[in-house]
């Protein structure tokens, strides 16, 4: 789990409108809105080079933070939206949703493999780590949202397939997507071995009294 909730600084907006934010982009700050918790709709202005610092160690639509604005009660908020400019790719504005600890919320929580030096399928077996989901969708409380769930691979065998209900989830915690049991990553073969595999089977599976390579399947579609 998260030890501190990070601390969001921002400003009060005067104004709003497409001016109001062209203002504030000129004096090197990003417009912004606060909404929801019961309460109006607070237009903020956050500094571009901090907001771009914590953008870009990522994260950041996962992360609940804790906005500081002057004259107003701190308030948990998490973002819903990073608008960037179609060019430049750089945020232009940034929408927040306010929270409350014992709220539900939507996010995405990453992924964290550990101990790959334990799965000797991975380590002297010459197999690959295929990453399905690098993160899954989850419903927690506002109060209580982890910094990661966390795949164990120790013992995993070559051609293991880990499912959602391999995972041991912290806290009170779900997927959104509940009806199915989701890949979250597998262990390949070296592809040496599986081709190898492969022409073995091909050849076990042509009946003897057949004269001629096997047929073409895409010509048997056809």
């Amino acid at each position: 789990m998260a030890d501190k909730i990070p601390d969001l600084h921002a400003e009060v907006r005067a104004g709003t409108g497409k001016g109001a934010a062209r203002t504030a982009r000129r004096n090197g700050m990003v417009p912004g809105i606060v909404y929801g918790g019961g309460a109006d709709p607070l237009p903020i202005n956050l500094d571009f080079n901090k907001l771009l610092t914590r953008l870009r160690k990522g994260r950041f639509m996962s992360t609940l933070f804790n906005l500081k604005v002057d004259g107003h009660d701190d308030v948990r908020i998490i973002c819903r939206g990073v608008q960037r400019h179609v060019v430049k790719d750089l945020p232009t504005h940034v929408d927040f949703m306010r929270l409350k600890r014992t709220s539900r919320v939507d996010i995405f929580i990453p992924v964290e493999f550990i101990n790959e030096e334990e799965c000797k399928a991975l380590k002297s077996g010459g197999g690959t780590l295929t990453v399905v989901r690098n993160e899954v969708e989850m419903n927690v409380l506002a109060g209580d949202i982890p910094d990661h769930i966390t795949v164990d691979l120790a013992g995993r065998k070559m051609g293991d397939v880990i499912h959602f209900s391999d995972i041991a989830l912290p806290g009170d915690i779900k997927p959104v997507i509940s009806d199915r049991d989701f890949v979250i990553a597998n262990i390949a073969a070296p592809k040496t071995i599986a081709a190898d595999d492969d022409e073995d089977v091909a050849v076990d599976e042509v009946p003897t009294t057949e004269m001629g390579p096997p047929a073409d399947p895409e010509n048997e579609e056809n």
